[in-house]
């Protein structure tokens, strides 16, 4: 069973993406556990509640102080081993790769930062990995969080009903996945290509790796890039 653990200031926002489709229904097959932290729940100041502070040297904003963060992972942790993840722009960036990989943890820690970032001694001493999903700015963590758990949590062994259908997906092999049809045949004078409905199995999968490997050179050509090497 994958665990996660997501350290958050808005724990709401989760409500939503994670009570629908594949994750909801990966929570009640019990093949994973989503546990949402809030991270003012561990601050020392009980009244205020406050989990940031003025950086040192000054600077426009806020960081997340180290106090609450230290004792939030340290409480969640155990006894367990878990890996901890930082999402933050400066992350290295998100892929299937590494989605794949997570899945090998068992246990992971999603810190969702905020205003300018963390104290810097927490991505030294607690952060295991960094990541991010692309080259933009985003208001907080949150939805980088909700993205590395639904990509992990696809590839946990039993999520999905056919296991076959994860073969073929983008950026297996380093491909795009290519185009996909369905009925009507005919729909307004747009047709369905004649080798999908010939039932020639063998003609149809060359078909369809033509197709992936087109997209990709018109969409992603770095893709085949990686794939040489």
């Amino acid at each position: 069973m994958m665990h996660f653990d997501i350290i958050t200031i808005f724990p709401k926002v989760f409500d939503g993406i994670f009570g629908d489709s594949i994750i909801k229904r990966a929570k009640e097959n019990k093949k994973i556990v989503i546990k949402i932290h809030d991270v003012r729940d561990f601050s020392l100041d009980k009244k205020r509640r406050s989990v940031d502070d003025r950086p040192f040297g000054g600077g426009p904003g806020m960081v997340l102080s180290p106090q609450p963060l230290f004792d939030a992972v340290k409480k969640i942790k155990g006894r367990k081993k878990a890996k901890v993840i930082y999402v933050t722009p400066s992350g290295r960036p998100f892929s299937q790769i590494h989605a794949k990989r997570l899945t090998r943890a068992g246990n992971l820690i999603i810190i969702c930062g905020h205003y300018e970032g963390i104290d810097e001694r927490v991505r030294q001493h607690i952060v295991d990995e960094e990541f991010s999903i692309g080259d933009y700015v985003l208001t907080g963590g949150e939805i980088p969080a909700m993205v590395i758990v639904d990509a992990v949590t696809r590839l946990v062994p039993g999520v999905l009903g056919k296991e076959e259908s994860l073969i073929n997906e983008s950026f297996e092999a380093n491909l795009l996945e290519g185009p996909h049809y369905t009925r009507p045949a005919n729909f307004r004078g747009f047709k369905v290509p004649d080798v999908l409905l010939s039932g020639h199995h063998q003609q149809i999968e060359q078909w369809r790796k033509a197709q992936a490997l087109k997209r990709t050179e018109e969409i992603r050509p770095d893709l085949l890039s990686q794939k040489e090497r």
